[in-house]
């Protein structure tokens, strides 16, 4: 995904004058070419995660629509305040792209995940957030979010990805198998395992590649074709998403089960795999937590 972000970037740069980007040194070199075709809108401020952000804020109040790029851990966790207040309290716009995700860096050591970046975004108000599950899908929100005005919006790309794209669109769920006894609703490099994980199981899946806004009505339209037995599957912080389901479900009586990467914390390093299974996100995991979850007739 981060080799389809910057040739995506760099066509956008070359066809439309009114973006810019802004670097903190990861994804630098790749780049390059572009920078010295675009000087004055390829910004690289070194290891200053902080100053990313602000100088991000700054280019918006010229009427210049910021691409901001690091590690998700950097962008989101490291600069918060700056977000807080340089975009969100300025009210002006741009597009975050992380990469790393929650542990694709697992050899970088804590210091380089960030499965808490969606929660943290959740705290402030008017962000859209897109969880690509493919490259093509991320090239497809990319140029959505580059040409959505003046919005903020997150696009978190991983490592972690599905065979096949997905058709994407932005806001609304995609309903990729259908069942009775539980709608599982899978994000982004998730889907692959959940499809794995619920096979011969009656469930309905829906896929999602943006999850803010939640699509309200297309959880509720879910239910009403299956039982109101609801399990997330989320690439990040697990239960990051319950309060959505419970706005959009406010007036049925429902269950939800919440899976994605455990609070606890994993202080060995170990492999992306490693993470994936020992926060019970890999399709033997998966297909454990949801089947002990349904009820009894649903296998």
């Amino acid at each position: 995904m981060r080799n389809r972000f910057v040739e995506t970037t760099a066509d956008l740069l070359d066809h439309d004058p009114r973006l810019a980007v802004v670097l903190a040194e990861i994804t630098a070199a790749a780049f390059e070419p572009v920078a010295a075709r675009h000087p004055d809108r390829v910004i690289n401020v070194g290891i200053r995660e902080q100053l990313l952000i602000s100088a991000a804020g700054g280019l918006a109040l010229t009427g210049l629509r910021p691409i901001v790029h690091t590690i998700s851990s950097f962008l989101i966790e490291r600069p918060f305040e700056q977000i807080k207040l340089d975009l969100n309290h300025l009210d002006v716009g741009a597009v975050l792209v992380g990469v790393g995700a929650s542990y694709d860096v697992a050899a970088g050591g804590r210091t380089h995940q960030s499965p808490g970046d969606v929660a943290l975004l959740d705290t402030l108000p008017g962000w859209t957030v897109h969880v690509p599950g493919h490259a093509d899908e991320a090239e497809a929100l990319l140029r959505h979010a580059a040409a959505d005005g003046d919005s903020r919006v997150y696009l978190r790309l991983s490592t972690q990805v599905n065979a096949a794209a997905r058709p994407v669109a932005p806001g609304r769920f995609a309903t990729v198998r259908t069942g009775r006894a539980a709608v599982v609703l899978a994000v982004g490099p998730m889907l692959d395992p959940v499809l794995a994980a619920t096979e011969g199981l009656d469930v309905t899946v829906l896929y999602a590649s943006t999850v803010r806004p939640f699509d309200d009505a297309g959880l509720r339209a879910a239910v009403g074709a299956a039982s109101a037995e609801i399990v997330l599957v989320e690439p990040y912080l697990a239960g990051t998403s319950v309060p959505q389901v419970a706005r959009a479900l406010a007036a049925a009586p429902h269950r939800t089960l919440a899976l994605g990467v455990r609070h606890e914390e994993l202080r060995r390093y170990g492999t992306p795999d490693d993470h994936a299974r020992l926060h019970g996100l890999d399709p033997a995991g998966l297909r454990a937590a949801i089947s002990a979850f349904l009820p009894v007739h649903a296998g």
